[in-house]
């Protein structure tokens, strides 16, 4: 009885160290980024590319530190588009907002940046180029905010 009892406690000690090493060596947490922007401007796929790649990984350390991805989340906006004489005019926001019940964020901007810029004559490519230039801007103005407060 006694070497049986033994044998279990060896069996849920090893399933407990198996489930803690693949916790430990699992993908670390990510914040979660909605983007609501013009598409004709940028594309979501973009917008979230452009977030991760101004968040390196000695800042993304930093700020999950103060900022736990289970608490917070970022939005961006990218507006504008082309006035009546081809001007490119391009309103870019960067917020970090209050996330609630896993995958869902509270639009209650904590910190927020914005970024403007006009372009005459300019091509729909131009305007798009402009527009992630902007968002990149918007998103590294949050950043050092966030990393400069604490």
């Amino acid at each position: 009885m006694e070497r049986e009892s033994i044998m279990r406690t060896r069996y849920m000690l090893g399933w407990l160290l198996l489930a803690f090493s693949s916790a430990t060596f699992a993908a670390p947490a990510e914040y979660l980024f909605v983007d609501d922007s013009s598409p004709i401007l940028i594309d979501t796929a973009s917008a979230i590319a452009i977030w991760k790649s101004q968040v390196d990984d000695s800042s993304r350390l930093r700020l999950q530190k103060l900022y736990p991805v289970s608490k917070w989340g970022f939005v961006s906006q990218v507006q504008g588009g082309f006035t009546t004489d081809n001007t490119c005019v391009i309103t870019a926001r960067a917020v970090m907002v209050p996330r609630v019940l896993g995958s869902r964020l509270v639009v209650k901007p904590v910190h927020s940046a914005m970024a403007f810029a006009t372009k005459p004559s300019a091509t729909r490519e131009e305007c798009r180029s402009l527009a992630a230039l902007k968002l990149k801007e918007a998103i590294v103005s949050v950043r050092s905010a966030l990393i400069a407060d604490r």
